[in-house]
């Protein structure tokens, strides 16, 4: 690895380590209902919060004009709608302090030559998911300025899967400079680590809808969905047709989410099973430890969040349990791959 791809990776996973933060101020966001208490949206002047008392005075009086005040929240003072602020405001400034991260560093490394064009193709692609996020966190926030207190579903899990993409890309663009000789890989076994990261990634994806349906408030038991039913037998039927009660309902989307849960867990199961007749390096061994030991602390994490109705401190470890296991996910494909 020579001089220049130690500082661009050290640059790449830099960014790896803002997004993971982003993530859970982001989590915590969600979990403390706080994601609406910022109603409009400035670049610059919008990282310097209220200052002084009339400051803060206009920022609650244009909270008020919004559905979430005036259906949900009339008794805030203003001390209540500070503390929404905080954390809203906070995963603003993140978001823009990784943008900077990004961009200024990706242009001393271009103006000097020590981006090869692959990585600059591959820089570009980072530098457009982490512009397409921040529209998603916009465009997310703005589905519940309307009528409804509350964000879309479908845009919150965008804006949440695009950041760990946005992560994972980044981690793998890393990875290929550090562990840049290719060798001989298992077809096979390589597509079962894809398939295997496919389903997480959907995981990942109904993740977001049972935050952003509020879906893990309910069937608060374990191993069945409610005490003395088996799963299929608690599913509320909420809509028409069927099949949105699977996308939109509360009961149904926990129902898939707990499915795809066994899933993942069967399937890192199957990785670690068949890599015992493979002759694995070092590095292959260590992703695959990895992989078996975040999905247990993941699974485990996932039912004590339902059990325990999904106390914030306990919903923002399950989500980072989900970038943990994107990580190990990753960086085993990519062993496996190069």
């Amino acid at each position: 690895m020579n001089k220049d791809n130690k500082k661009v990776i050290y640059w790449l996973l830099t960014g790896c380590f803002l997004i993971f933060v982003m993530v859970v101020v982001g989590g915590i966001t969600r979990l403390t209902h706080s994601g609406l208490s910022i109603s409009n949206y400035k670049l610059i002047s919008g990282t310097i919060p209220p200052m002084n008392d009339v400051e803060w005075q206009e920022a609650f009086d244009l909270y008020k004009q919004y559905p979430e005040y005036q259906k949900l929240n009339q008794h805030f003072n203003l001390q209540d709608f500070k503390d929404i602020y905080f954390w809203e405001w906070l995963h603003r400034v993140i978001g823009r302090f990784i943008g900077v991260v990004f961009f200024i560093p990706f242009l001393y490394f271009f103006i000097r030559k020590q981006l090869s064009k692959p990585t600059i193709k591959k820089s570009i692609i980072l530098l457009a998911l982490g512009a397409f996020q921040g529209f998603l966190g916009w465009y997310m926030v703005k589905s519940g300025l309307v009528d409804n207190p509350d964000v879309s579903h479908y845009r919150l899990a965008a804006h949440l899967t695009t950041a760990f993409i946005t992560f994972a890309y980044t981690y793998w663009v890393a990875l290929d400079l550090r562990y840049p000789n290719k060798k001989t890989i298992n077809i096979k076994y390589r597509n079962l680590i894809r398939f295997s990261l496919l389903i997480l990634v959907i995981q990942i994806i109904y993740g977001a809808f049972v935050a952003g349906l509020d879906a893990g408030f309910i069937h608060n038991h374990w191993p069945m969905m409610s005490e003395g039913k088996f799963m299929h037998q608690t599913v509320y039927i909420e809509q028409e047709p069927l099949y949105r009660n699977f996308i939109e309902g509360k009961s149904g989307v926990q129902f898939v989410h707990r499915i795809l849960a066994y899933m993942v867990v069967i399937l890192v199961f199957i990785i670690w099973k068949k890599s015992k007749a493979l002759k694995l390096t070092a590095l292959q061994i260590r992703g695959i430890k990895a992989l078996n030991i975040v999905v247990c602390i993941q699974f485990l994490l996932g039912v004590f969040t339902i059990l325990l109705q999904v106390p914030v401190w306990l919903g923002v470890a399950h989500q980072v349990g989900a970038f943990f296991l994107l990580t190990a996910m990753t960086f085993t494909l990519h062993r496996f791959s190069k």
